[in-house]
């Protein structure tokens, strides 16, 4: 369906007396110079056919948009630009990282957002980029700009979200107590590898915008692209170092968990050892042999039992002094 459209002019919004859903009247109301930018948020195939219908748009590019879950990419169809993100936002109760997607349909005088997924919302984009009248003026390179700035900083708020569970993590594997972190880490991993999938493949298209070498970008806007380059150059390399430290952290979760098998191995040897020697003594003089010097012994009894406590008692001491208890 369609969320908002609107006709641009020299950097300010343009009141029209038609319907948002009226595309044809809004471009008719387009002079040299204007633009007209449409939002739709997860628009069947008839809808979007309708909208490609008015624009001219390319049917490859409108079944990608209908389908949606494509990889990052900037296309070109004839004198148009087709540009696909991915949006992600931050679930916390479950270290999970959620994706949508957003496709820009770019011509000389309007641009066609098309958006899937639960985030990712661009009515504060479209309102941040209306006060900013400068910006609003470089056409439809400014929405471009606009969007891909907003899904950027979305970016960022996830990698801050992974940054404190990490933490979390290495505090968990580090601590005194015993903790079952290998699950956690590996859900993490997993949600940095989406995250890696929607911010790897968008840098190509925004450092060829920030080049200025994208015919139907503007030029002057290159700066503001950046400054977004700049944002996801932060956010790439915040995604190799905590992947990073997530794998130190599970070597080292595997390295505790074998050293705390050491140590219980060596308490229960130390623990048999504790039963083993007074079984064995009590073996010995429980075999009633006819010429065993003990046999008859008046003190043998007492003499067993001291021995055992005796060794037992010996043998507790230099477990302890030896830190096996």
């Amino acid at each position: 369906m369609i969320v908002d459209s609107a006709v641009y002019r020299a950097g300010t919004r343009v009141p029209v007396d038609c319907d948002v859903a009226d595309l044809a009247a809004m471009r008719a109301r387009c002079e040299p110079g204007d633009f007209v930018w449409v939002g739709l948020h997860a628009p069947d195939v008839a809808e979007l056919d309708e909208v490609a219908d008015k624009f001219s748009l390319h049917p490859l590019a409108v079944e990608d948009a209908v389908k949606a879950h494509q990889r990052p990419k900037l296309e070109r169809y004839d004198d148009s630009l087709f540009l696909v993100v991915k949006t992600l936002w931050y679930v916390d109760a479950e270290d999970a990282v959620e994706t949508g997607e957003i496709s820009l349909f770019v011509g000389a005088d309007f641009v066609i957002s098309v958006r899937h997924g639960e985030g990712g919302g661009l009515q504060q984009a479209r309102l941040d980029l209306e006060a900013r009248e400068a910006v609003l003026a470089h056409g439809p390179s400014a929405v471009v700009y606009a969007v891909c700035d907003q899904i950027v900083d979305g970016y960022e708020h996830v990698t801050d979200a992974l940054v404190e569970d990490v933490d979390e993590v290495e505090l968990s594997v580090f601590s005194e107590t015993r903790t079952n972190d290998s699950a956690r880490i590996y859900v993490l991993k997993r949600e940095l590898a989406e995250v890696r999938r929607a911010v790897l493949p968008l840098r190509d298209p925004i450092g060829r915008f920030a080049n200025g070498t994208v015919h139907g970008i503007d030029r002057e806007a290159a700066p503001y692209f950046r400054d977004v380059g700049d944002h996801l150059a932060r956010t790439a390399e915040t995604v190799d170092e905590l992947d990073s430290l997530l794998s130190t952290a599970f070597e080292a979760h595997l390295a505790r968990i074998s050293v705390q098998q050491n140590e219980d191995m060596r308490k229960i040897s130390a623990g048999a050892a504790l039963v083993v020697v007074p079984t064995l003594i009590a073996g010995i003089y429980g075999m009633n042999f006819d010429h065993m010097p003990e046999l008859h012994w008046t003190f043998g009894y007492v003499w067993a039992m001291v021995l055992m406590v005796g060794v037992s008692a010996g043998l507790l001491w230099f477990f302890k002094r030896s830190g096996w208890l």
